[in-house]
């Protein structure tokens, strides 16, 4: 979930290009409405979004067990110990802007 439009669309291509399927949300509202559809092995989730942001939406999904076990990249252009205070849980903290190397190496460190 990305409000960032150009980002979440980089992702997508790239990932859809590495063999993942691919759902987006605008928002974190979106997301767990996305979520309630269809349980992903991985959400890659931005911290700063309208609506419902990233440590929202990762404390709605904590709080939900079909949910709690799916394993989020948390994403944001702040520094990761300001991230840290905000919300607990992320399985990899990746800091905007990000190489596509770095989103493809931490898949594979939460073995998606």
């Amino acid at each position: 979930m990305d409000d960032e439009f150009g980002v979440a669309e980089v992702l997508e291509a790239m990932l859809e290009d590495e063999g993942y399927r691919v759902i987006t949300a605008i928002n974190g509202k979106q997301g767990m409405a996305r979520l309630a559809e269809d349980v992903p092995d991985l959400v890659m989730l931005d911290y700063m979004m309208p609506v419902m942001n990233g440590a929202d939406m990762l404390a709605a999904m904590q709080s939900d067990p079909a949910f709690a076990k799916v394993p989020v990249v948390m994403m944001s252009s702040l520094d990761e110990a300001t991230i840290r205070e905000a919300c607990k849980g992320y399985a990899i903290f990746l800091r905007k802007p990000f190489r596509m190397a770095s989103v493809l190496e931490a898949l594979m460190r939460v073995s998606v």
